[in-house]
């Protein structure tokens, strides 16, 4: 397929699960689910929903940046929770990181996610 491309970061480190941080197809960025992993793979925020969250979006911002976009171009949003307590915060979060006219938006609670201490995931697709 023409117009598509791997983004890619460094480091990165979504590189040794074997997941692509995102693709660009044409004027459209893919994120693969972002949570709270730093750049060295580390998990950020163990049992603190708050620097989790934080930690996500700036996984989020540096996808995107390294795609050529922005979170001001973020148009869907699919958002994990391993508890659904949680929904109060995110929805704070979400007035928190995005601003009007807010992105279409997914929420689904899940039994886990890849790791047992991550509580929170999000992928995104955005304008490039």
């Amino acid at each position: 397929m023409k117009n598509r491309q791997v983004i890619e970061l460094d480091p990165d480190p979504l590189a040794r699960y074997a997941i692509a941080p995102g693709w660009r197809v044409g004027d459209l960025l893919f994120l693969s689910g972002q949570a709270a992993i730093d750049e060295a793979g580390k998990i950020i925020g163990a049992n603190d929903f708050d620097r989790q969250v934080a930690q996500t979006f700036a996984n989020i911002d540096r996808v995107l940046e390294a795609g050529g976009s922005r979170r001001d171009k973020i148009v869907k949003v699919t958002i994990y929770l391993t508890d659904m307590a949680n929904f109060p915060k995110i929805v704070e979060a979400r007035k928190h990181y995005f601003s009007e006219p807010y992105p279409a938006d997914t929420i689904v609670e899940v039994k886990a996610l890849a790791l047992p201490e991550l509580m929170v995931e999000i992928d995104v697709i955005a304008a490039a």
